[in-house]
């Protein structure tokens, strides 16, 4: 296999994950508007059938993993983004709110599905001593699809209307679809351990350290999305939604910057230094009320943030053999979302009762208890498991 990192396979994977992120983010901004004007359903529904999506994610990526380690990655990858696109047409004909939550509840799992399988082939395609450029880099395109995603929804809606934004969705997951049909993908040959279906083969053991790590780190990243928009128009900023695009313009920098340095050196300081910045970020946004504090906390937190995710999936690529990377990643993904749920959840009840100041400082502390958990155990996990699979490969 080829050691050059932007080799065909992996520009067309890229180009696929990209062409998913904008879909996918197409809709955050829209679809809240649709249930709420068009379906005429209070906020509580409104929250209850975008949680639909991330509950049925969770749900199906332990299976996922099996699934990958069992059938490889290209069945499913393809007729899970097949199935994707085709569910966006479904809104269309989503005249009731709970048709809305069936078509999100399967959206979810198709999500799960998919970003399971493009993850576990991009452990199959990077180099594995350009994991951490590597992965950086495919999250680059998922964040950049999310600072697109928004406005190319919404450009639709205000000239063409709901339909054709849905339609648009489906269009694209096509073409992602399509990308991903040209990858060349790597002979996979199961172990006769993975075709049985018992409980040990849905999750991997050796990730469950750091991926209890990104959980504890993902509440912060919960408690963000879900009231970042609230909290600037509480503070009187007057388009809260450029947040964002600082938070994806400092994602990008520090991965493009970092991915290299994980490779060299390891993931021990551009972690520490990435958690740093998240400890430093939150208090910011929270303390300085108005617009300097508002887009420096969107900068210094999308820097930290950048580089955390992909690192920890560099991780437990590097400590699993290729044949359970499925269920390593299944377990690395399963475990952000449920941090993110819980985040959002835990950031609901403290603003509710505090305010989003103080729910916003709880996320500086998840991150400081993220740091000594990766001093003290994930960081010695990891180098134990990393020498165990270097010697394997042997």
């Amino acid at each position: 296999m080829t050691t050059r990192l932007w080799n065909r396979n992996f520009t067309l994977l890229t180009l696929s994950n990209f062409l998913m992120g904008c879909s996918y983010y197409s809709l955050i901004s829209t679809l809240p508007l649709y249930v709420s004007d068009v379906l005429h359903s209070p906020h509580s529904i409104v929250g209850l059938v975008l949680s639909a999506y991330a509950i049925a994610a969770i749900l199906v990526r332990p299976f996922t993993g099996f699934g990958l380690d069992y059938f490889g990655r290209k069945t499913i990858f393809l007729a899970s983004l097949l199935v994707y696109a085709l569910i966006f047409n479904g809104y269309v004909f989503a005249s009731t709110v709970m048709i809305m939550l069936f078509l999100r509840f399967a959206h979810g799992l198709t999500w799960g599905l998919t970003t399971t399988a493009n993850t576990t082939l991009a452990g199959d395609i990077i180099p594995s001593e350009k994991r951490g450029e590597g992965f950086g880099l495919f999250g680059v395109t998922t964040t950049i699809g999310m600072a697109l995603g928004p406005p190319i929804g919404t450009f639709i809606l205000q000239h063409s209307g709901y339909n054709a934004m849905f339609i648009s969705g489906s269009v694209i997951s096509i073409v992602s679809m399509v990308m991903a049909s040209l990858i060349k993908y790597p002979v996979y040959i199961p172990l006769p351990q993975n075709r049985q279906f018992k409980w040990k083969n849905l999750f991997e053991a050796a990730t469950v350290i750091p991926s209890g790590n990104l959980l504890i780190i993902g509440l912060s990243y919960g408690g963000l999305m879900s009231f970042i928009a609230l909290y600037g128009k509480e503070i009187g900023i007057e388009n809260p939604s450029v947040f964002f695009l600082v938070f994806a313009v400092g994602i990008i920098t520090s991965r493009f910057s970092t991915g290299k340095a994980v490779d060299r050196n390891g993931p021990r300081l551009v972690i520490i230094i990435c958690l740093i910045l998240l400890i430093i970020g939150y208090p910011i946004l929270a303390l300085i009320r108005n617009s300097w504090g508002y887009y420096t906390a969107a900068l210094i937190i999308g820097l930290g943030n950048g580089v955390v995710w992909p690192t920890f999936q560099a991780m437990v690529n590097n400590i699993v053999p290729s044949n359970r990377r499925g269920a390593a990643n299944s377990t690395l993904f399963m475990s952000m979302d449920l941090g993110m749920g819980l985040g959002m959840v835990i950031a609901g009840l403290i603003s509710q009762k505090y305010s989003i100041s103080l729910a916003f400082l709880c996320c500086s502390l998840y991150c400081a208890t993220g740091l000594i958990l990766f001093r003290t155990f994930t960081l010695k996990h990891y180098l134990k498991h990393r020498v165990l699979v270097l010697v394997e490969r042997k």
